[in-house]
């Protein structure tokens, strides 16, 4: 089936840049048929065919294989956002540090980051896999791509899978330099005109 070597791919992506460990996360994409997702407790480092399943629109698996227990928020975030046909849901160790202390990452630090996200909120904890989880985590990316998830981890939404994992990967980077600037006591902020700036650059662009 066309697109599962895509998901294999990026998995091995995600794992050579430190950005899954473990069983931890999972990834989709949206086709004509379904949702392909990866199964329950696979290691998205080393993933292969069999650990990729079709789900429908419902999430009810249309295989023999336990898709992953977070399915239901890639099926809704799949029916709020008509733009989006990949998801990809992981634990990066930075963004993964925010998340843990319930901090956005806000703060007009670099150009790329309000070009590429503006800000990246954290929606409120909830059990893993809950509906709670899906509604507290929807509503944030109604307007943002990139979302932390409270005591969880951090997901990408985009228009195709490469460009949720570039999104995945700049996050990370964008964490890592805001945790860096903590420890030489703060960075120095970009203006507000220069905010503006970035964000009508942004919108020439689109």
């Amino acid at each position: 089936m066309e697109n599962i070597q895509d998901i294999i791919n990026i998995g091995k992506n995600l794992y050579n840049k430190d950005l899954t460990v473990g069983t931890s996360g999972n990834i989709s994409i949206k086709t004509d048929k379904g949702i392909l997702i990866t199964t329950s407790g696979s290691v998205l480092g080393n993933l292969s065919e069999k650990e990729i399943v079709l789900i429908d629109f419902e999430g009810n698996e249309q295989e023999n294989k336990k898709a992953s227990s977070e399915k239901m928020l890639h099926v809704e975030i799949y029916k709020q956002r008509s733009d989006v046909k990949a998801i990809i849901h992981t634990h990066p160790e930075y963004l993964t540090t925010f998340a843990c202390c319930h901090k956005a990452l806000d703060e007009p630090i670099m150009s790329e980051n309000i070009i590429y996200f503006e800000d990246i909120p954290v929606a409120p904890y909830a059990m893993p896999s809950s509906l709670e989880l899906v509604e507290n985590t929807v509503k944030y990316l109604k307007n943002r791509d990139v979302v932390i998830m409270a005591n969880h981890g951090a997901i990408a939404v985009a228009e195709n899978l490469e460009q949720a994992y570039l999104k995945m990967e700049t996050a990370e980077y964008y964490a890592k330099v805001a945790l860096n600037t903590k420890i030489l006591g703060g960075a120095r902020y970009l203006s507000q005109n220069d905010v503006q700036n970035l964000i009508e650059l942004k919108k020439s662009k689109l």
